[in-house]
């Protein structure tokens, strides 16, 4: 800050300096003007001169100071009284910013809030005639025409359940129920909802569960393991995929393995990033690069730990790894 200030103020330093060295020029080059007193004058100027400068150093960088310490919060309250005019007006064009800003923000909450609203009223909405066309396709007789009828209106109920999870999740907290949750209820129902889509791709499942019983939300585990599955399916074929649980370090762990075409070491890193689909795969249009996106989201509140390990060719392997009892008592209180 001192260096700042210096270089705030070098013109009125600058005039001082070179304003007593005129006089002492003046002094030296007139014989007529007494050179030891003109240098004594000086010498007093400049103790107070610099006495002047130490006072109003601490002064005027006060409310600049706390100006470079703030918080940008939008509140101003933090920031100490102006003690200069100049320092008044900043104050005031800060207080005006900052109330606009708050305004403008609030505006865009409500109308966030409203979008959001009416996205999750929408897709309320169109589950009811999915629901019915469901229904529908389930009583053709027409082979051949049902199964990819099927599939496409699996696609689309799964693409409407990520958006209104993804929609949800900004106040997940609220809707959490943390209780014990049978692992196998959770798997066989949501390859029960994924079944034609396995049938089409002449997919099957592997299942040892040694463990069951974990610590978890039941809707918000259901869909993690939902977006796991999906991708599992969608990037295998004629293959099986092995789940199975167990114990690790004391703590349940669930794996989800298929022998797909896996995911690219250098892209690895990026795998959760919202929206990342591959560097290699860019032809593949059916990737939305939010499954696993949402499956880290949803994992963090759940105090799950998420590990995907993959090579390009080979399949992918993603591990669950479930918190213990003690791990909830600051969200349950248990």
């Amino acid at each position: 800050m001192i260096r700042t200030y210096v270089g705030e103020r070098k013109s009125w330093i600058s005039f001082f300096i070179v304003y007593h060295l005129l006089l002492i020029l003046g002094a030296y080059i007139d014989a007529a003007i007494p050179l030891q007193p003109v240098l004594y004058m000086v010498f007093l100027s400049l103790l107070f001169f610099i006495v002047f400068v130490f006072i109003r150093y601490q002064k005027e960088t006060r409310f600049y100071k706390r100006l470079k310490e703030w918080d940008p919060n939008l509140n101003v309250t933090g920031v100490d009284n102006p003690d200069t005019p100049f320092q008044e007006i900043v104050s005031e064009s800060l207080s005006e910013q900052a109330n606009l800003l708050r305004q403008t923000a609030s505006e865009n909450r409500i109308l966030l809030e409203q979008e959001k609203d009416d996205l999750l009223s929408w897709i309320h909405e169109v589950k009811t005639p999915l629901t019915a066309m469901h229904l529908m396709i389930e009583r053709l007789e027409n082979e051949p025409l049902k199964a990819p009828l099927k599939y496409e209106w699996l696609r689309i109920h799964l693409l409407l359940d990520q958006q209104l999870h993804q929609k949800r999740m900004f106040f997940m907290e609220n809707d959490l129920y943390i209780e014990n949750t049978n692992l196998e209820t959770v798997i066989f129902e949501e390859i029960k909802t994924l079944q034609s889509w396995c049938i089409q791709k002449g997919i099957g499942f592997d299942i040892q569960l040694d463990e069951t019983n974990v610590l978890s939300d039941a809707k918000w585990l259901a869909f993690m393991i939902r977006q796991l599955l999906t991708n599992a399916i969608k990037y295998s074929s004629k293959s099986d995929i092995i789940i199975k649980s167990g114990y690790r370090d004391g703590k349940v762990t669930l794996t989800i393995q298929d022998f797909g075409r896996g995911i690219d070491s250098k892209d690895l890193p990026r795998i959760f990033d919202k929206g990342f689909t591959s560097t290699i795969d860019h032809h593949d249009h059916s990737s939305t690069g939010m499954g696993l996106y949402l499956t880290k989201r949803v994992s963090e509140s759940l105090l799950i730990s998420v590990k995907v390990e993959s090579e390009g060719g080979e399949g992918t392997q993603v591990t669950l790894t479930f918190p213990q009892k003690n791990d909830f008592v600051h969200l349950t209180g248990v």
